[in-house]
């Protein structure tokens, strides 16, 4: 086990060759200036910034689960800190110990991916004793430490060592990349997406091995997810990436509850808080534009200046929606018919979530999109006009330039 620690990491693509600018790793060969003497002007690349002098530490024994949209940099943190990415700048440690140089055969990480990379000419216990063979270890310790990977591994896990990968299913397969890695011993763990090729089923039950394997070894793991539901049920910290950097690291709902920005804000959640932007804070109330005038608690009104433009955070838990059944139904072209924190608008969708007894009313008035909550119960249907009465005490206000958070 170890404390990762990453300080100003900067990873760029589509430089000559391919390759950042950075610090060339000596057991990767020649790389950096030196490398790329000779090629043709007509090889320059606008460079893609991977990773934007990231700053993130992942303590002893953690689990870190690492949210953000496509393309912000999730998978190439994940290989920064396991070796197989080179070349970039900034530091890597594991504990005290520079990893900066060191290649991954001797870092003892434990990665599992999406796409189970086993060896298909080997069974299981060929794809599990791989490692000891490339390090000349002695048969009866790799032997001993696939007898105890597979009494961890739980029933059944034994009759998949002896079936190639291309007999097993989806599930079985990550089964055994998951017992791959744990039969190594290793230092930190990398999980990148290793549930996105399975189904709903297998996707519950594996996230559930996991969960009891990383709480009976407290091993040091980053696990990589587009989904919010596993990076709630399995990272005991979360960090939020976008364009290559870090937004905001803390547990799932403390970070939920107080967003660092407009992009966490909208991003974190399900469903995640409606933004109202351009909106500007007057006598006794904000101004939303459309016709739409929010009054927070004056606590919070308090706080802002008179004339600020803000943009006005609203969870879905703090707009209750239910049926108007009475008055005229809006035109959709019209601005919202508001009274204070109390909105009357039109459903655009409903969708319903069972385990909580919930569900989500997507509605519109005026030039305004909001979710809102109503019990499971209450019929409403995209059409209908409903009532949004919003919690004074539920807004979240940022600074409508910057984004960043306010108070």
């Amino acid at each position: 086990m170890a404390t990762i620690r990453l300080s100003k990491v900067s990873k760029e693509f589509g430089t000559p060759g391919g390759l950042a600018r950075g610090r060339a790793i000596p057991w990767m060969g020649r790389s950096g200036p030196e490398a790329r003497e000779g090629e043709g002007d007509g090889d320059e690349l606008e460079g893609v910034q991977a990773l934007d002098r990231v700053d993130l530490t992942v303590p002893d024994g953690r689990t870190m689960a690492v949210l953000g949209p496509s393309g912000c940099g999730k998978s190439t943190l994940l290989r920064v800190i396991s070796g197989l990415e080179a070349d970039y700048s900034g530091d890597l440690y594991y504990d005290d110990q520079d990893m900066n140089d060191v290649p991954p055969r001797d870092r003892y990480i434990g990665m599992v991916f999406q796409n189970y990379a086993l060896y298909p000419h080997f069974e299981g216990h060929g794809n599990l004793s791989f490692f000891f063979r490339l390090r000349k270890a002695p048969d009866e310790e790799t032997e001993e430490r696939i007898r105890v990977t597979s009494e961890i591994m739980g029933i059944g896990f034994n009759s998949l060592l002896q079936r190639k990968p291309g007999t097993l299913s989806g599930g079985q397969q990550q089964r055994v990349a998951i017992a791959r890695a744990i039969v190594r011993r290793p230092r930190v763990f990398l999980f990148d997406e290793p549930l996105s090729n399975l189904d709903a089923k297998l996707r519950s039950q594996t996230r559930v091995e996991i969960k009891r394997l990383l709480n009976r070894f407290s091993i040091t793991a980053l696990y990589v997810t587009h989904d919010q539901t596993e990076a709630m049920a399995l990272g005991d910290l979360v960090a939020v990436m976008r364009a290559g950097r870090i937004e905001q690291v803390g547990p799932f709902e403390e970070v939920r509850q107080r967003p660092a920005n407009t992009f966490v804000a909208g991003f974190l959640g399900i469903p995640p808080m409606s933004l109202l932007h351009g909106a500007e804070v007057e006598e006794g109330g904000i101004a939303a534009g459309q016709g739409l005038r929010i009054v927070p608690a004056a606590s919070q009104l308090q706080a802002l200046s008179s004339g600020e433009k803000v943009t006005i955070g609203i969870p879905v838990e703090s707009a209750k929606v239910s049926v108007d059944e009475g008055g005229s139904r809006p035109d959709a072209g019209e601005g919202p018919q508001s009274r204070g924190n109390r909105l009357q608008a039109m459903v655009e969708s409903v969708e319903p979530d069972y385990g909580r007894q919930v569900q989500y009313i997507g509605f519109r008035s005026g030039g305004h999109s909001l979710v809102g909550q109503a019990d499971v119960r209450e019929r409403i249907a995209p059409g209908e006009r409903i009532i949004a009465q919003f919690d004074e005490s539920g807004f979240h206000f940022f600074d409508d330039e910057s984004g960043d958070r306010l108070g």
